[in-house]
């Protein structure tokens, strides 16, 4: 793919870069872009601490929320240009109002500041056509940001394919998990599908484009294709085969809660997804092509890319790891949590730290719980049917963490190779829990704390906890034991094996 810049080459000085939405799937790959072509760069967050491990040492991560007009002011100061990327598509209620006010914040902080450009990813869609809540709102989202005067580049795709990205997740685990497929007639809608290459490639040349006033470009790959279509490109490129046998009943409603039992969509976000898909999303004005030198990919060669890089993954961004992958938080300032109520358990065995931590840093995902991983399914099942994530998330590498990854409902609050690792719960639960594990000792020997920790809200987050407490039993101990089993067997040497008597 012809790309305007190479990694090692600077992009036009056009000083202080504003990202937003850096720890999203597209913000995370063109954070790391920006990176290597040695961007001035600032990120904004409304959680420092998860993203300021991933980024280089010359990377500024500032705290703010585009929903609280007041802590914008210090994240733009001194900003040329200003990705937005930022939407609210697992809020809960009307995610519109959401997109309305943090765009209209960031517009007015970013006039006030003297921003001179904002570049947008909105959503394809006909504007002359009725449009799903979302897609309309993507749309509204870049007038508003051009309402104050500061120019506007926006960029308007359709979905995106690679390795980790949403879309490519629900079409993987479709024809993965069903060789037989009952369809919708969404399927059948045409899509113009862009690479995630290409799609950074637009949203780095922009930098370069001059601009003068606001202005749109409709943006995909080469093919314009049908989701069924895309499905048999996929299966083709694994070797699989696939029938589909189509359905005209099953509404956006019941077919997100058909993806929420095959897919790692939960339903909210599920059925966000549909509403858009049901419409048409492909690229009817062709003026990026002639401003952007960059040759888009088809859809067959978009997948293949994807499949090879997935190895890649851990180093770069998932869908899942985004922070609004588990939703919107709840808003729970003043709310008054209990006392906290902690379960703690230790073991010893004679292994050094280093060997022990290793099935700590494993856990979750497809290595499992190491006790009653029936329960953690079945919690897991009980999650999806309030709204929740679930068990779907899994984690982005099977032996490597960072802080921020997801492991399954969890995500990593902390992480000390060899140490420590806090788990911070991210499933619905009238309270907050913690799950961390502690390795201290020496050469010879270590201890392995491990420690859950529940923030109940009220009366009935003391009864779920209590509730629960048989469980603990069986789940925890049970966890420890292996864990510290499986430590025990990894720093077992040839000579201590042959000792052993049958």
């Amino acid at each position: 793919m012809p790309e305007n810049h190479t990694a090692d080459e600077k992009v036009t000085d056009t000083g202080l870069i504003l990202l937003t939405g850096a720890t999203g799937y597209v913000g995370g790959r063109l954070l790391l872009a920006l990176e290597q072509h040695r961007a001035k760069l600032r990120c904004l967050a409304r959680r420092p601490e998860i993203l300021r491990p991933k980024v280089a040492a010359s990377t500024e991560v500032v705290s703010g929320d585009v929903l609280d007009r007041a802590s914008l002011g210090p994240v733009v100061e001194g900003v040329k240009v200003a990705y937005y990327l930022i939407h609210s598509m697992g809020a809960k209620g009307s995610f519109e109002e959401h997109d309305r006010l943090a765009a209209r914040n960031f517009a007015e902080a970013a006039r006030e500041a003297g921003v001179e450009r904002i570049i947008y990813l909105g959503g394809l869609g006909n504007e002359d056509e009725e449009l799903s809540a979302h897609l309309k709102s993507r749309q509204e989202v870049g007038q508003i940001l051009g309402s104050t005067g500061v120019p506007v580049l926006e960029f308007r795709a359709s979905i995106v394919i690679g390795s980790g990205s949403l879309s490519f997740e629900m079409i993987r685990s479709l024809v993965e998990r069903l060789p037989i497929m009952i369809t919708p007639k969404w399927v059948m809608r045409s899509a113009q599908p862009i690479a995630i290459e290409d799609l950074i490639g637009y949203l780095i040349a922009a930098l370069d484009l001059v601009q003068l006033e606001s202005r749109v470009f409709e943006i995909g790959g080469a093919d314009q294709v049908s989701y069924a279509e895309i499905m048999r490109v996929y299966a083709r490129c694994r070797g699989l085969r696939i029938r589909m046998i189509p359905v005209p009943v099953l509404t956006p409603y019941l077919s997100s809660l058909w993806l929420g039992l095959i897919t790692p969509l939960y339903a909210r976000i599920g059925r966000k997804l549909i509403e858009s898909i049901v419409h048409s999303t492909v690229v009817r004005d062709a003026r990026a092509l002639k401003a952007f030198d960059i040759q888009p990919m088809g859809i067959e060669a978009a997948i293949s890319r994807a499949l090879a890089n997935e190895d890649k993954a851990f180093a770069e961004t998932r869908w899942s790891d985004a922070l609004s992958s588990s939703g919107e938080l709840p808003d729970r300032a003043g709310v008054r949590f209990g006392t906290r109520l902690v379960d703690s358990r230790t073991v010893k065995i004679d292994r050094p730290p280093a060997i022990a931590f290793q099935p700590i840093q494993r856990i979750g995902g497809d290595t499992g719980w190491y006790a009653c991983n029936w329960l953690w399914h079945l919690r897991g099942a009980l999650d999806l049917l309030v709204g929740g994530v679930g068990m779907r998330r899994g984690r982005a590498h099977a032996e490597n963490l960072r802080v921020g990854d997801t492991v399954d409902f969890w995500r990593v609050e902390a992480y000390e190779p060899d140490h420590r690792l806090r788990l911070v719960a991210e499933m619905k639960l009238p309270g907050r829990a913690w799950l961390e594990f502690e390795v201290t000792g020496d050469e010879k020997s270590s201890t392995i704390t491990q420690t859950a920790i529940y923030d109940p809200i009220g009366l009935f987050g003391r009864l779920y906890w209590y509730a629960v407490c048989p469980l603990h039993h069986f789940v925890f101990s049970g966890m420890l034991r292996n864990i510290a089993a499986a430590a025990q067997r990894t720093g077992v040497s040839a000579t201590e094996e042959n000792s052993v008597t049958p």
